[in-house]
């Protein structure tokens, strides 16, 4: 059963994406957080992990085939890991936030406490769920449609070499699963001429350092310490 005030909510996402649903349920369902189904058992709702695994599927499928095409002379190595890339958590989450995902998410208290809206990993899995539900409700065609208007420059972006993962999120998230403090970035060197800059940046948390990154931008060394501190943790 569908609230009216949810179902502005529905309505407003359709017009965002431009693609009306013949079964509303299905939306629905697609942006239903397990918490939620768990806490409103008496709605008998499902949640969306179903409908993640087939939108997973569908990303696959639509990103392969692009490449293939795309990319004739590509071995299949290569096409692997630009795959990868494209349609790995991050990027999905960032999908997600472009849409503004969180906003139409149905979560449970706690979910909702800990800032459930705005986690990449749930983000990711809605917009994976989206994506199935599309497919589901209208065909592959215009799931692919929906997927490329959003991604074909995250494709050309891992083809020139320039997509790179956002590690600090991911780090994040992993701290604050232990955790209500974040980590804290500091640049400890800066050399070179304006015109080329290299930054060296140290990621620590509680004064205890996590690892160390450099790059041309603060940014891009910030997400090099990230990844460095990943795999020390890891």
């Amino acid at each position: 059963m569908i609230t009216a005030e949810y179902k502005e909510k529905l309505e407003e996402l359709q017009s965002k994406i431009d693609i009306y649903f013949a079964d509303l349920d299905l939306l629905q369902r697609a942006l239903t957080h397990k918490s939620y189904a768990n806490e409103n058992r008496d709605l008998n709702l499902k949640d969306n992990e179903r409908l993640e695994f087939l939108g997973d599927s569908v990303l696959d499928i639509v990103v392969s085939e692009y490449m293939f095409n795309r990319y004739p002379d590509y071995p299949e190595g290569k096409l692997a890991k630009m795959r990868a890339s494209v349609v790995s958590a991050p990027t999905l989450a960032a999908k997600a936030r472009e849409l503004d995902l969180g906003r139409y998410l149905l979560l449970g208290h706690g979910e909702e406490m800990t800032g459930g809206r705005k986690r990449s990993s749930i983000l990711a899995d809605a917009f994976e769920a989206l994506v199935g539900s599309i497919y589901l409700d209208q065909d592959l065609d215009i799931a692919e449609d929906f997927i490329m208007k959003l991604m074909k420059v995250d494709i050309e972006s891992a083809e020139a070499g320039e997509h790179i993962r956002d590690y600090k999120t991911t780090l994040q998230e992993m701290i604050q699963k232990r955790s209500n403090a974040r980590p804290e970035y500091y640049v400890i060197e800066e050399k070179g001429p304006d015109h080329s800059k290299e930054f060296t940046v140290e990621v620590k948390f509680n004064d205890r350092s996590l690892g160390e990154g450099t790059g041309s931008s603060k940014k891009e060394a910030q997400q090099q310490a990230a990844k460095n501190a990943l795999k020390k943790l890891k």
